[in-house]
């Protein structure tokens, strides 16, 4: 096998998550985040909203640079059916009916409190039960966590 073939190998291996919630403002962003750090770039994220707000929930920002991770520069995504059927997981946070369904994917549904409209106070236990869960998640995918870069 060429180092070209191994690496085609590689890329399609990776296994792939979605994580969807209303506003993709708040939930989503923390899930993919943390998705993204704590693996290393071993798992490919992406993260969209049924209805999408127009910037990221300032509470949510500064509660994950309290952790090392900067998502400020990241923007609100509409949900889309490529979005789903190029994802191996789906991860819905309150989203409800919203969210496309495709035989043969795996779907999560997290149920957990919405940040809007919260202070940073209020989103701490919100981020740290996401944390965990995406913690859990790469065991389940076999995906080795790497410290965060504040840690």
């Amino acid at each position: 096998m060429t180092h070209s073939e191994a690496t085609a190998s590689a890329v399609q291996t990776k296994p792939s998550v979605l994580f969807v919630c209303v506003h993709n403002a708040g939930r989503s962003q923390m899930g993919a985040a943390y998705t993204h750090h704590l693996s290393g770039g071993a798992v490919e994220v992406r993260s969209a909203g049924s209805a999408p707000a127009e910037t990221i929930n300032p509470a949510v920002r500064e509660a994950m640079l309290e952790e090392g991770i900067d998502i400020s520069a990241e923007k609100p995504k509409i949900l889309t059916t490529e979005a789903v059927q190029a994802s191996d997981v789906v991860i819905t946070m309150g989203c409800g009916d919203t969210c496309p369904y495709f035989p043969g994917k795996r779907y999560l549904d997290w149920v957990l409190a919405d940040p809007a409209g919260q202070g940073v106070d209020s989103v701490r236990p919100i981020r740290d039960e996401i944390k965990g869960r995406v913690l859990g998640l790469l065991g389940e995918l076999g995906v080795e966590p790497v410290a965060l870069p504040g840690c």
